[in-house]
Order: structure tokens, then sequence, then C-alpha cells
């Protein structure tokens, strides 16, 4: 058993967050070492919170990994509050094999590296996201920006009236990492001012990118005053039916 964390890099000023990558061997079945690569996203507000994490290995299936980063977050529920990423690596390397000696919950069997995905994943996808309130705005669009920068995801952060749509694009496992982080991290404060986590988010749409939509060049964040504002946003992208189907039924 490797007791290093091996290969570290941190991207992103410590002010905005932080993203490690850790490239570390685990003991699996037999005594055999199991190559992992975990990424810690720890924003603004950690260790008071929990961090994003995301696993990637090429002799674990996608189920595998599911359940590695379930049985992760479980432990950093009981670190909160003090720095955890050593933590939780040592504590992975004393307990994969244990993790991986249980049935798995999942039914795919193809393997769980983000370089060679499966042909679902294949090229750039689209997702769309629906927030009910945002009350510490300014800090919640700095963190909504960092986390598309550090995921590579381009696309908008629209704002109409009391409606807050976030239109992502890019790398299929980027945009579920975005979602992680979304629902794990205090992002915003509830009505008493204290940090919460987001809890009213909804997924509307997610597709692989077609031919007829736009491929946005970078991420931005929008105002507009009126509905024919953001209609005509969507029908530039490209996304006229989905404006149609999903944020005209948001309009009261």
């Amino acid at each position: 058993m490797f007791l290093s964390c091996g290969s570290l890099h941190q991207r992103g000023p410590e002010t905005d967050g932080t993203v490690f990558r850790i490239h570390t061997k685990a003991e699996g079945f037999m005594d055999a070492d199991i190559p992992l690569e975990l990424v810690f996203h720890l924003p603004v507000n950690y260790p008071s919170c929990l961090p994003g994490i995301s696993i990637n290995s090429e002799q674990l299936t996608r189920a595998q990994c599911v359940t590695v980063k379930e049985k992760l977050l479980e432990q950093a529920e009981s670190l909160l509050l003090e720095p955890m990423v050593h933590e939780l690596v040592l504590w992975i390397q004393q307990n994969l094999r244990h993790i991986l000696s249980q049935p798995e919950t999942g039914s795919g069997s193809e393997k769980c590296t983000f370089s060679t995905s499966t042909t679902m994943d294949d090229g750039l996808w689209i997702t769309l996201l629906h927030l009910d309130h945002m009350r510490a705005k300014t800090k919640y669009v700095k963190t909504v920006e960092k986390w598309a920068s550090d995921l590579r995801l381009t696309g908008r952060l629209m704002f109409m009236g009391k409606i807050i749509l976030i239109l992502l694009q890019g790398d299929r496992n980027n945009l579920k990492e975005y979602l992680i982080l979304q629902k794990t991290s205090k992002v915003d404060v509830d009505s008493s001012g204290k940090k919460c986590k987001e809890k009213m988010i909804s997924v509307l749409f997610e597709t692989k990118v077609q031919t007829e939509h736009k491929r946005f060049l970078a991420f931005e964040v929008k105002e507009y005053s009126a509905l024919d504002e953001l209609q005509k946003e969507f029908e530039t992208a490209g996304l006229k039916k989905l404006f149609s189907e999903f944020v005209l039924a948001l309009v009261k």
C-alpha cells in the first residue's frame, strides 16, 4: 500500500477556491495496488463545507467509482471544520479493499476513466439548470464563474426578473462534477443569513450538443429586462425548442 499522496496539482487562487488533483494507489483485491486519481474541489468556505469529489481509475468500473466517491463524501462529513484532503486520501488507501468487497449498486461495467469515455459521453453536452433564488448574489455568481472555469465549461448564467437559469456546455463528466459542486457546497445563505447548500436547483434539460446548437466560447453572466430578450438568446444559440418547452413554463 502506498501512503504517499503521489503527485498533486493545485489550480486557482486560494481566495476563490482550489482544485487538487491527486494521484495515488490503494490496495484492492488480492493485495493488488489500484491506481487512483482523486480530484477535490474546495470551495471558498472550505473546510466549513464539503468538498466536491471525483474519482477516476482505469481499473475500476463506473459503479465502483461512484461507490468510492459516496463513501469519501460520507467520511468527509465527519471531518467538517478541519482540513480533510490528506485525511481522506489516507482513509481511501486504507479502506478501498473493504469498499470494493461490497456488492456494486450500479449495473454498468464500463471502466471509470474520463479520458476514454463511452460513446454516450463523447463530444460536447449541454445542460440547463434552474435556480429558485440567490440571496447572496455577488458571492454566488463569483462561485459559479469559478466552477465553470475550473471545469472548462462555457455557457450563460441568465437573470430575467425572478428567473435564474444556468446554461452549461462542455464534457459530460465535467457537467456532472459541476452538479456535485452545486449540491454539496454552501453557495448561498438562508433567510437568517447563515451559509447553506443549494436545495432548490433542478435540471430542466440535458442532451448531447447537436449540429444546430451554437458552441459557446466562454461563460458569461447576463441580465435580461424582458422575456423576448431571453428568448432571443436561446434562439441565437439554436435552442428555440428548448426555450419553448422548458423556459416558458417558468414564466407565471
